[in-house]
């Protein structure tokens, strides 16, 4: 029998400044973005009371408390990127990693967070 499946997304946007080490240009110097963050999670039950998978103002609310970890910082200086680059790649990883302490379950799963500098421009991070 074939198991149907659900998919939530929310959105947001954060501004930081990062310094991207080792890079050779000019993106070793200090600079800034607003970086939108997109995370999608998963589940194949819903909540039987009110029939949803996770409530998207949750969902929100847990993605903006991860993002006030970042949010008007310079990224070099958060413990996380220490010894990381702060590229959107590992950024996405983090955020991804927060969330996933945040709103994972028995019955909802993170799929992705992606990061953008840019439209043109989207690193996505995602486990197997």
């Amino acid at each position: 029998m074939n198991k149907g499946k659900w998919r939530l997304k929310v959105k947001k946007e954060f501004s930081a400044a990062h310094q991207l080490r080792n890079y050779g240009g000019k993106c070793e110097n200090m600079h800034g973005h607003n970086f939108g963050v997109e995370v999608e999670v998963e589940g194949t039950q819903l909540d039987p009371r009110i029939e949803i998978l996770m409530d998207f103002k949750e969902l929100k609310k847990e993605l903006g408390e991860v993002l006030d970890t970042l949010d008007h910082k310079h990224l070099n200086s958060v413990d996380y990127f220490e010894h990381r680059n702060p590229s959107s790649e590992n950024i996405a990883r983090y955020i991804y990693q927060e969330m996933k302490k945040r709103v994972e379950s028995e019955h909802v799963r993170i799929v992705y967070a992606s990061v953008s500098e840019k439209d043109s421009s989207v690193a996505t991070y995602l486990e197997d």
